[in-house]
């Protein structure tokens, strides 16, 4: 017997948020990146990013400026809408799929992660880190803006494990030199460690890192002369891909939260 299907809700019935547009008394004299990161927006040096790009709003006037300090009668908006700093404080785990981007938004069109849990989850929440549109695997979701600045701080060398598919065989001599680091044209690119995967072919390589700079696997291959083909992270900070498939998310158990705090010294 066929499972009924139960009817979405009509989208004109949502609640009508009455809370005071002011901010609550404890944010006063945050500044104003940290506020936008407590809102859920961004971790909070891209909440800073989106203060300086005028998208930022206090009681009326564009304010520019991070390190402007919040006052109780502020009115405090993100392109037009009033925000209030996050109460509850949420932790998602996503399995990245391909063709996806990783951000709250894109101009062009094109689908974010976002855009996959936008019927899973009710919060505001944000990417922590980057993986670029062909890159699948591990992504973490949540509005704990401070928790996400640790993770992305090189300071806290948050451990990424990749497993990378070449477009041919690597060479020992060439995954020594990966693993004693390769001078990229933006700065030595430090590895943990760089190894062939036990019985698969050998251009296949996992790899870890914790260093965050854009498209840096990518780069270090690419460097040596070889094309990655295919890239999943399957493991972020002690978190691993069980039992999540390709493109599901679910929530972080407490200890796994736990676990991230003990990592990030939060």
């Amino acid at each position: 017997m066929a499972k009924q299907l139960r009817r979405k809700p009509v989208l004109s019935k949502k609640k009508v948020d009455r809370r005071p547009a002011t901010v609550p008394e404890s944010t006063e004299g945050m500044r104003l990146n940290k506020f936008v990161a407590h809102c859920g927006i961004a971790s909070r040096r891209e909440a800073a990013e989106l203060v300086k790009q005028g998208h930022v709003t206090i009681n009326g006037e564009v304010v520019i400026e991070p390190f402007y300090q919040i006052k109780v009668e502020d009115i405090v908006k993100y392109k037009g809408k009033v925000i209030r700093p996050e109460i509850r404080r949420v932790y998602y785990l996503m399995n990245k799929p391909k063709n996806v981007i990783t951000t709250t938004a894109d101009e062009k069109g094109r689908k974010t992660v976002l855009d996959l849990v936008a019927d899973r989850v009710e919060e505001r929440v944000f990417p922590v880190g980057r993986l670029d549109r062909d890159t699948t695997g591990l992504l973490l979701l949540t509005n704990d803006g401070e928790l996400a600045q640790k993770m992305t701080h090189p300071s806290y060398k948050m451990k990424k494990i990749y497993h990378a598919t070449l477009d041919k065989n690597i060479s020992n001599e060439d995954l020594k030199k990966i693993q004693a680091g390769l001078e990229l044209e933006d700065g030595l690119a430090p590895v943990d460690s760089a190894e062939f995967i036990v019985e698969r072919p050998h251009n296949e390589v996992g790899i870890t890192i914790h260093i965050g700079r854009n498209r840096i696997v990518r780069r270090i291959f690419s460097h040596l002369g070889y094309e990655v083909l295919k890239l999943d992270r399957v493991y972020l900070g002690g978190l691993t891909k069980k039992d999540l498939p390709r493109g599901f998310v679910r929530q972080l158990t407490k200890q796994e939260v736990i676990m991230l705090k003990h990592f990030t010294g939060k």
